[in-house]
């Protein structure tokens, strides 16, 4: 269960994400109950990397997310995915550019913080599956890497 505060054209909004199945997500909206049906269905990540900038302004600082597992290559080649919902400021690279493990592709911000977003393998940027300034929720495929 994951937890928002969103405004939206100056409205105030509670919003809890109880379940998601596939393309279906049960969601509760100040108080009120709702499914979610997304286009694509929300597929796990297979590989986090994150590193934190430092704000312009001195600030209390944050744990960084750690991932659970080393990126798994798979028959497509190795996914990048968001570590956390944000929204993309930056694309740092295009599909056919070659890449080194821990190279800057993206930037992320989250939570009014920028998330460097790195390459997890070597290789060649395959495809692109995010534009400058999309939302994207955790897990979210960003990048693929052959």
């Amino acid at each position: 269960m994951k937890e928002y505060k969103l405004k939206i054209n100056g409205n105030d909004y509670n919003v809890v994400i109880n379940d998601v199945q596939e393309s279906v997500a049960s969601v509760e909206v100040n108080g009120s109950n709702y499914k979610v049906e997304f286009e694509k269905p929300i597929v796990k990540p297979t590989a986090i990397k994150v590193v934190k900038t430092a704000p312009a302004a001195p600030a209390v600082s944050a744990a960084t997310p750690k991932p659970s597992a080393a990126p798994a290559p798979t028959a497509g080649g190795t996914t990048v995915s968001s570590p956390l919902p944000g929204v993309i400021l930056d694309v740092c690279v295009k599909e056919g550019d070659t890449v080194k493990n821990g190279q800057k592709i993206m930037v992320l911000e989250a939570m009014k913080m920028e998330n460097v977003i790195e390459a997890t393998a070597d290789g060649v940027i395959k495809s692109i599956k995010v534009n400058k300034g999309d939302s994207v929720m955790e897990g979210t495929p960003l990048a693929i890497i052959g």
